[in-house]
């Protein structure tokens, strides 16, 4: 008789829950909170309420979570209560950090200019897009960005990362998604121009470039640097596939990213594109000035369409950037288990990203590594969405308003 092969069999993929590298950093897991504002940042500084949420999602289990957002420059806010990088603000997010990594959790700064989405009427400063257009956020208008914007924007990136090294985070990530200001040149239907910032997608897409390369010469190869970027809009006439694979490739070959996340959807014409599930119409129009609410009342079925929720309902659309790409990606989009985690490392992403799944239970993710059948109790009702400007939280957890 044979004696028996004791040889242990090695995975035919990473296993997620175990330690990985990310560019300079390594983190303890696979798991990245993604990017949620969390609407708990009056005067535009770090609070309590801050420090408590990003520490419940690290002590939670996660390898890495992302402070969202954190705007470059003042007129680049979502709305006014956004922090925005500046000197009044770095002990409040060096206290952060601090917390975060008491954990055993990294944490990541998402950096960027919100551009067309932002507020001027909030801000008090006017919003910027490639190209003047109505803006239904603030019932105004976006003014042009001017060469000196593009200028100004770029270097303001740069200081942002030097600012987030300095106050101990351990990545940035370059909010290059969601036709937030880099998005929205990215986009055929945003970005009308006709000069260099405008017309083919070279033309397009150097701004965007310009960012992230000012970002890793600030990053210095001492903290890691990603990028969140669109692979559809999901709107007609927007980016599609074909021309933000294209995109990516320009990333790669460019060198800068230690990882690219993909997303999809359009703040400004198509939100539910990348939430999917139930659409709280009603109670996301009860966060809105009066007229909007109206507004939201008649017109809203129209912007917040609803798409059923999936389980990684990202995946085919992703698949095609990991054929073409050997940058290390980070899939997002309906990964809620274990078993969805190891889809993504079957096929070849480096790491996945949780963010409503993690508002219900901060824990999950070390819920799972006790018990690697555990499922999440997450709806996809979308609920959470209503409470943006309130503090992000799931609705349904027990002790929490709304």
């Amino acid at each position: 008789m044979s004696a028996p092969n004791l040889t242990t069999a090695v995975p035919e993929f990473p296993d997620p829950l175990a330690p990985a590298r990310l560019g300079p950093i390594t983190l303890r897991n696979r798991v990245i909170k993604s990017a949620t504002f969390e609407g708990v940042t009056p005067n535009a500084l770090v609070s309590d309420r801050l420090v408590d949420f990003h520490v419940a999602v690290g002590a939670g289990g996660v390898g890495m979570t992302t402070v969202a957002y954190l705007a470059v420059a003042p007129e680049g806010r979502t709305e006014r209560d956004q922090i925005y990088w500046r000197p009044e603000a770095l002990d409040g997010l060096r206290r952060l950090t601090d917390a975060v990594h008491e954990t055993g959790a990294k944490v990541s700064a998402q950096i960027g200019h919100a551009g067309p989405v932002a507020n001027s009427r909030s801000n008090g400063l006017p919003s910027l897009a490639p190209s003047a257009r109505p803006n239904p956020l603030s019932m105004s208008f976006d003014r042009k960005a001017s060469d000196h914007d593009i200028r100004r924007i770029v270097d303001a990136h740069g200081q942002a990362t030097r600012y987030a090294r300095e106050v101990g985070f351990d990545a940035v990530e370059i909010h290059l998604g969601h036709n937030y200001l880099a998005s929205s040149f990215l986009s055929p239907k945003v970005n009308r121009r006709k000069d260099r910032w405008g017309g083919s997608l070279a033309n397009r897409a150097e701004f965007a470039r310009r960012i992230v390369a000012a970002v890793a010469e600030a990053a210095d190869g001492e903290i890691a640097v990603l990028a969140k970027m669109n692979m559809a809009d999901g709107v007609p006439g927007g980016l599609w596939l074909d021309e933000s694979l294209t995109f990516a490739k320009m990333l790669e070959s460019d060198g800068h990213l230690d990882a690219l996340e993909l997303t999809g959807g359009s703040s400004l014409s198509n939100p539910m594109y990348l939430f999917r599930g139930d659409v709280p119409l009603n109670e996301m129009a009860e966060t809105q000035i009066p007229i909007l609410q109206i507004g939201m009342k008649l017109f809203g079925r129209a912007v917040f369409k609803h798409y059923p929720y999936e389980p990684l309902y990202f995946l085919e659309y992703a698949r095609q950037f990991r054929d073409e790409l050997s940058l290390p990606l980070v899939l997002l989009g309906g990964v809620t288990d274990l078993d969805a985690m190891e889809v993504a490392m079957r096929d070849g992403f480096e790491f996945v990203a949780m963010a409503r799944a993690l508002l219900r239970e901060p824990d999950l993710v070390a819920r799972i590594q006790r018990n690697r059948d555990t499922r999440s109790l997450c709806i996809h009702c979308n609920r959470c969405a209503a409470s943006i400007f309130t503090g992000t939280r799931c609705p349904l957890v027990p002790g929490t308003p709304g």
